[in-house]
């Protein structure tokens, strides 16, 4: 089979594994593209991405640009004379930048394309409570998630399955089919098709910090699911007031129950054996949680951090 060469622009672990599967291939990675590295956590260190860990450890030239459109780095990355860019979580990119390769650039997607293009696909399947998820792999073109189908592999989504055990899963599956997709390009037995239309998109966009709020007033099962779809990252979270302080609460897992009871949504019934907050429909009952200010941890121990359990009301 023809070896292409390959040029990767990616910055998260989900990234690095689509670099991993391609350098273990019979494809060659003449330079890899990521983000600056960046002061973080206690004391500021400076952290590498895990995709320019990976092409340091591997001795793969690495390239990190303010600017995409710097033209010291474009005239770099055209000396490589690359066949191929592969793009795997990474920004937005100009067209100088992808269209210069012979053959294209294409992208890896967590999602069923059409069906949620956008920055979250993992997260809003599940909150969606969808059955199925999957991976395509496509060209870039001008308008984000809407270029040509290369190729797709489609899985189930398990029952009870969380943001961070299907982000994994595809993250493995991923890693395969742009391998998978190098080869067929490699071999030109690839039939791009065009997306097909949809008038009503699942949409994927971007998680902010207000978009994680839990709305206790909606149904169990569509609390159960985005609290599920949030975790572990970004995490669902609500308000509780202990005393006179309100402060936040990180769910991650729980279950819940339809019980059609009088109480008011978003109500609270804690005690040191109980916790439970009431849907519109139900009760759902927290198995994993972190107040703010101190560590995750599971219902008993969080419990039995409590003394007053009077003071405690949601905020």
């Amino acid at each position: 089979m023809k070896s292409l060469k390959v040029v990767f622009l990616g910055t998260p672990e989900f990234a690095k594994n689509s670099l991993e599967a391609i350098h273990k291939s019979n494809h060659q990675v003449v330079g890899v593209v990521t983000v600056a590295d960046k002061a973080s956590g206690r004391g500021q260190r400076i952290h590498q991405s895990p995709v320019k860990e990976y092409a340091v450890a591997n001795q793969i030239p690495v390239f990190q640009p303010e600017k995409l459109r710097n033209p010291e780095f474009l005239e770099k990355l055209r000396n490589l004379n690359a066949d191929v860019f592969v793009v795997v979580a990474f920004r937005m990119m100009p067209k100088v930048l992808y269209e210069m390769p012979p053959m294209g650039t294409f992208n890896l997607h967590a999602s069923l394309l059409p069906d949620y293009r956008g920055a979250a696909p993992i997260n809003y399947a599940i909150i969606n409570g969808e059955k199925k998820s999957g991976a395509t792999t496509f060209f870039i073109n001008e308008k984000i998630d809407e270029g040509n189908i290369l190729l797709q592999e489609e899985i189930d989504i398990l029952p009870d399955e969380n943001a961070g055990s299907l982000h994994d899963r595809l993250m493995e599956i991923g890693g395969k089919l742009v391998v998978k997709t190098l080869d067929g390009l490699a071999e030109d037995n690839i039939q791009e098709k065009p997306q097909p239309p949809v008038e009503n998109p699942k949409n994927a966009y971007k998680i902010f910090k207000e978009d994680t709020r839990i709305k206790w007033k909606s149904p169990s099962e569509t609390v159960h699911q985005f609290i599920l779809g949030m975790s572990p990252y970004p995490s669902a979270f609500t308000s509780l007031k202990i005393g006179k302080e309100e402060k936040g609460l990180k769910i991650y897992s729980g279950r819940y129950e339809i019980t059609h009871n009088n109480h008011p949504a978003g109500s609270l019934e804690i005690s040191k054996n109980n916790f439970k907050i009431y849907t519109s429909d139900g009760v759902y009952y927290p198995l994993e949680l972190q107040l703010e200010g101190k560590k995750r941890m599971n219902i008993k121990d969080f419990l039995n951090g409590f003394r007053n359990f009077e003071e405690i009301k949601m905020a």
